[in-house]
């Protein structure tokens, strides 16, 4: 008698073809990452040669390789090449901070502003023109990072309140009041001193103007630090996506996850936010279009956030340069009227309103 031996339940032809299927997947994948990496890199080169002051691209070659030391590799080196530095590091972390406070919250409006961080960075910022009559921003940077740090820790705390503890709606409830509550101040005190008034109109409009590279180096340990909690925590987070219960099912611990992915998110956009002031819009949209490219995958999304961010900064800022040259119009203007009209038309897309 022949014994013939149980086949599995999908098919030899079927496993193949969910092989197949993830190949292709991840071939699809490393394409965006690709050209993504391609685009940065042209909107990279496209900040570093176009300016208010027109340079002919033989000279921006020559002052990056060759500098003599005349006013055009002045303008190159001392005055863009930072600037787009400082516009990479930005986009970068407001991206996947983006990314990340979406997925916590299971919420499609959610930005990296909802943990009152803007918020309790502006506080900072006019208490430090005020009391102590600091005007450069290298002065306050500290000053805003630790406002940012102190107003996301609060909201995480009465976030936290109660026996349900810290959940997507108890964050953006507590992020939502927190936040209204510290701009009132901020108003309070701009109204108080004009001289606040003038130095917080420059700031929080959200540009990379005007900025110290030493602003750089301050604020760069605190985005690299949370851009690794963001990658080490995607794990988790794909876990929490599929719903508390599961995750803890998977071996998730669901407070350290939230812990860990607010840290994540308040050392990117306060370090953001120190660095070139508010900035709407970008952690808003590019998680949306990062997900339409990639999936939910957040170990993939994440990435791509990032380079998305940087490119799409990079890119509002050369625009700012060159619509109103010989003057300038700051990136965080250029970035609000664009994105208003495209943020609806995305939202408009069903599958880009599902998380």
């Amino acid at each position: 008698m022949t014994t013939v031996a149980p086949r599995h339940p999908l098919g030899a032809g079927r496993g193949g073809a969910g092989a197949g299927m993830l190949a292709g997947l991840r071939r699809r994948r490393l394409l965006v990452v690709a050209l993504l990496v391609a685009l940065l890199v042209l909107a990279c080169l496209a900040s570093v040669a176009v300016g208010a002051k027109a340079i002919p691209l033989g000279e921006v070659w020559s002052a990056l390789v060759a500098p003599t030391g005349g006013e055009n590799d002045i303008v190159v080196r001392a005055l863009r090449v930072p600037r787009t530095i400082l516009g990479i590091i930005v986009g970068a972390a407001l991206g996947v901070a983006g990314g990340l406070m979406q997925g916590h919250t299971r919420n499609p409006l959610a930005e990296p502003g909802i943990l009152g961080v803007n918020a309790g960075a502006a506080l900072a910022v006019v208490i430090a023109i005020y009391t102590l009559g600091i005007t450069s921003l290298l002065g306050f940077v500290w000053f805003a990072f630790a406002g940012a740090l102190v107003a996301s820790v609060l909201v995480f705390v009465l976030g936290s309140v109660g026996r349900g503890g810290a959940t997507p709606v108890t964050l953006a409830l507590a992020g939502a009041a927190v936040t209204v509550f510290l701009f009132a101040l901020v108003q309070a005190v701009i109204l108080l001193d004009q001289q606040a008034l003038d130095v917080y109109r420059f700031w929080v409009v959200g540009a990379l103007s005007g900025r110290d590279p030493a602003v750089i180096v301050a604020v760069l340990p605190f985005m690299a630090a949370g851009l690794l909690l963001a990658l080490a925590h995607a794990p988790g987070l794909n876990a929490l996506a599929m719903g508390e219960d599961v995750a803890r099912a998977l071996g998730q611990s669901i407070p350290r996850t939230r812990v860990v992915g607010v840290t994540a998110i308040t050392l990117l956009t306060g370090s953001a936010v120190a660095a070139a002031g508010p900035i709407a819009f970008l952690g808003l949209v590019v998680p949306h279009v990062a997900r339409y490219l990639t999936g939910p995958d957040h170990r993939w999304l994440l990435p791509n956030a990032a380079l998305l961010g940087a490119s799409l900064i990079l890119v509002a800022d050369v625009a700012g340069r060159v619509v109103v040259r010989p003057g300038e119009l700051q990136v965080g203007i250029v970035l609000a009227l664009v994105g208003a009209p495209f943020f609806v038309a995305l939202v408009r897309r069903t599958r880009l309103m599902t998380l």
